[in-house]
């Protein structure tokens, strides 16, 4: 599994000669409704196991969370069933806050 900042995700997605990847929030609907980037496609953590037929295996994933602990363990949980190209945004959603938008709401 990856790890990448904010900056560098945000870097990753500016980059039109890069293919974007699978934005997967694995907050909760509250907090997606709250702030979220652009794009991201919400499934909370605790749906990932009934839905993960639902996520491409060869798909370049990254998962997102609040901090970066529930996006952690799912990109872990993804890679056990057979996922390949995970990515953890470390810090999460408040990073991307504090790091990329300042406009975003934090919570």
């Amino acid at each position: 599994m990856q790890m990448i900042t904010a900056p560098e995700l945000a870097a990753w997605l500016a980059d039109d000669t890069r293919a974007k990847p699978v934005l997967l929030d694995v907050r909760e609907p509250w907090e997606f409704d709250h702030c979220r980037i652009e794009g991201s496609v919400l499934m909370p953590m605790n749906t990932i196991p009934a839905r993960i037929d639902d996520l491409d295996e060869d798909a370049e994933i990254v998962c997102i969370c609040h901090h970066g602990a529930r996006s952690l363990n799912v990109a872990a949980f993804l890679e056990r069933n057979g996922f390949v190209k995970m990515t953890n945004l470390t810090g999460g959603i408040h990073g991307w806050a504090v790091q990329v938008d300042g406009t975003m709401k934090k919570y």
